[in-house]
C-alpha cells in the first residue's frame, strides 16, 4: 500500500481513516525526528492537514488581530515539506490550512480574515460552520476542465458542489504553478491544483469529515492512485 505522510495535528483521525479507506497506509510525522528531505524520499505522498493560521510574515504581511498561531515550528516544517514535495513531484493533497500552506510555499498570499471582505462581495456565504463537522455550509463552483471537476463529476449539479466549511482565511494571490479549480459564490477560493504535477490538489473545505459516507472519496482515491504510481 502507498505510504502517506501526515504532519501531526490536533484532529488526525478523519484524515487517517480517509487515507486507509482509499487504500493507503498512514505515517504520522514527528517534527523532531522526520526531516522533510528524508520524508519526501521515503513516502509515496503527503497530506497537509488543517489547523491554525500561517504566520503572515511568511507572505510579507503584518498579522490581523484575529491571527490564530499554530504550534511552534509547524509553519516552517510544513512549508519545507510542501516545497520539497513539489520539487520531487510527490503526490500532495492539501486540506483547509493545508491549501494555505501550499499557496504560501508557492509564493502566494492569503486573505487573513474573510469577515473583513466588504459585505457586498461576501454574498452571505457561511464559511464558519463548525457543527456538525460534516454539515453542508454552502455550495462551490467547480472550474470546467479541472482535475477536481473530473474527480467529482458524478456528484456535481452542473458546476455546483455542496461542501462543509470552517475557516476564516483563504487563498488570495495564487502561488506559482497553481490554478484555481473552485470558488465559493462570494469569490473566495475553495480549491487549487497544479496541472503540471502528478497530483497536487488543495481544497479549503474538509472532505475527510465525510469518510463514513464517501461524498469526497474520489479525491482520496485519486490521491492514493497517484501515490501508487
Amino acid at each position: 500500500m502507498p505510504v502517506i505522510a501526515i504532519p501531526p495535528c490536533a484532529k488526525s483521525h478523519d484524515y487517517e481513516e480517509s487515507i486507509r479507506r482509499a487504500g493507503g497506509e498512514v505515517r504520522i510525522l514527528d517534527y523532531g525526528k522526520d526531516a522533510p528531505a528524508d520524508v519526501v524520499r521515503s513516502v509515496d505522498g503527503i497530506l497537509l492537514p488543517g489547523g491554525g493560521d500561517v504566520e503572515p510574515a511568511l507572505y510579507g504581511e503584518a498579522p490581523h488581530p484575529a491571527f490564530d498561531a499554530v504550534e511552534a515550528g509547524r509553519d516552517a516544517y510544513e512549508l519545507e515539506l510542501a516545497r520539497r514535495a513539489t520539487d520531487a513531484d510527490l503526490p500532495l493533497l492539501a486540506i483547509c490550512r493545508g491549501i494555505q500552506v501550499l499557496n504560501v510555499a508557492r509564493g502566494g498570499t492569503l486573505v487573513q480574515h474573510i469577515p473583513d471582505v466588504p459585505e457586498e462581495q461576501r454574498d452571505n456565504v457561511n464559511h464558519v460552520m463548525r457543527e456538525p463537522p460534516y454539515g453542508i455550509a454552502h455550495d462551490i463552483w467547480v472550474t470546467e476542465g479541472s482535475l477536481l471537476e473530473r474527480l467529482m463529476q458524478e456528484r456535481l449539479d452542473g458546476d455546483t458542489l455542496p461542501v462543509n466549511s470552517r475557516h476564516h482565511q483563504a487563498v488570495k494571490a495564487v502561488g506559482e504553478g497553481l490554478v484555481v479549480s473552485a470558488t465559493a459564490p462570494d469569490g473566495i477560493v475553495e480549491a487549487v491544483e497544479d496541472p503540471g504535477k502528478r497530483f497536487c490538489v488543495g481544497v479549503q473545505w474538509h472532505p475527510e469529515n465525510f469518510y463514513r459516507t464517501g461524498e469526497f472519496r474520489e479525491i482520496f482515491e485519486a490521491f492514493i492512485a497517484a501515490a501508487r504510481r
